[in-house]
């Protein structure tokens, strides 16, 4: 559900894998698809699918095994609401998406029982229609039961991504590993769109490298406060880790921004302060990011 970089990608692999995928999508992406195929350009091989199902009409396919939700977050409800046709009494729904309140969208739509957590990692784009360019070599998923169970149903995914060459991990902590990733993305969402400068100088300057470690600070005394088990010092952790980064990585966010294109500010600065309020935790500098881009956060007309 969404076929754009993430969803493109990811459901390429799988189909070049051997599963039976298909692609929603719309505009010129849908046309292409229909017409020419998908292509995934990419150091680890390139993929080229000469026909695809694809349709902007989930109700179309009937009960599916997994949908894979990779639609920006302010589009979760109507994905949800437009999967809801297939959704069977065994199906999966697995959310690639940003964020940490995705899956409780889901729920209030589908109930709790489809719902599977996870997170990935991967830098795709749709270069242009019915092509997908990946950049680098990371591609990766991490999900895995709320209740931390090796299901059978998790076992099966499993199968399928190690057959389509994906590397995935099997969690038993879903929970913290959306949180762990929603640390680091927050703090590169925020230092870049907000500098308007990818990593590199960011973490270069002694008063932005600070900037970076104290927004990501609060989103972690925000997790802990929500009960989440990240250790006290993730956010220090992350911060050596963002030294080993390539200089000119920025955030889709930034990107963006750059673009005029709609932001997931809301989602992200705006859910740690959202969700603080509720912990009693207090989000001044992520507050002050989410208001700076405010007046962004829409795009521009046009």
């Amino acid at each position: 559900m969404g076929s754009g970089g993430v969803g493109g990608y990811f459901g390429a692999r799988l189909a070049q894998g051997g599963c039976d995928v298909a692609f929603i999508a719309r505009g010129a992406h849908l046309a292409a698809l229909r017409e020419h195929g998908l292509v995934v350009e990419s150091q680890l091989g390139n993929v080229s699918l000469m026909k695809v199902s694809a349709t902007d009409d989930p109700a179309t396919l009937g009960s599916v095994d997994v949908v894979l939700i990779s639609v920006k977050l302010w589009d979760t409800q109507a994905a949800a609401r437009a999967i809801s046709p297939i959704i069977g009494p065994a199906t999966t729904v697995l959310s690639l998406q940003n964020g940490v309140q995705k899956d409780d969208v889901l729920r209030r739509i589908l109930g709790d029982r489809p719902i599977i957590g996870g997170i990935c990692y991967i830098s795709a784009t749709i270069a242009r229609p019915g092509v997908i360019s990946h950049t680098g070599t990371v591609q990766k998923i991490v999900f895995g039961e709320y209740d931390a169970q090796r299901s059978a149903r998790a076992e099966a995914f499993l199968e399928a991504c190690l057959q389509a060459r994906i590397d995935v991990e099997l969690s038993l902590e879903i929970r913290k590993a959306i949180w762990e990733k929603f640390v680091f993305l927050v703090g590169l969402s925020a230092a870049t769109a907000t500098i308007r400068l990818p990593i590199g100088p960011i973490r270069k300057d002694p008063r932005t490298r600070r900037f970076l470690l104290d927004i990501m600070r609060e989103v972690v005394a925000v997790g802990r406060g929500q009960g989440v088990a990240l250790s006290a010092e993730y956010a220090e952790d992350l911060l050596t880790f963002y030294d080993g980064l390539p200089a000119e990585m920025a955030a889709s966010m930034y990107h963006d921004l750059e673009r005029g294109n709609r932001l997931e500010v809301d989602w992200l600065s705006g859910a740690v302060v959202e969700l603080g309020q509720t912990a009693g935790t207090p989000t001044p500098l992520n507050r002050a990011v989410r208001d700076i881009l405010t007046l962004h956060a829409t795009g521009k007309p046009g």
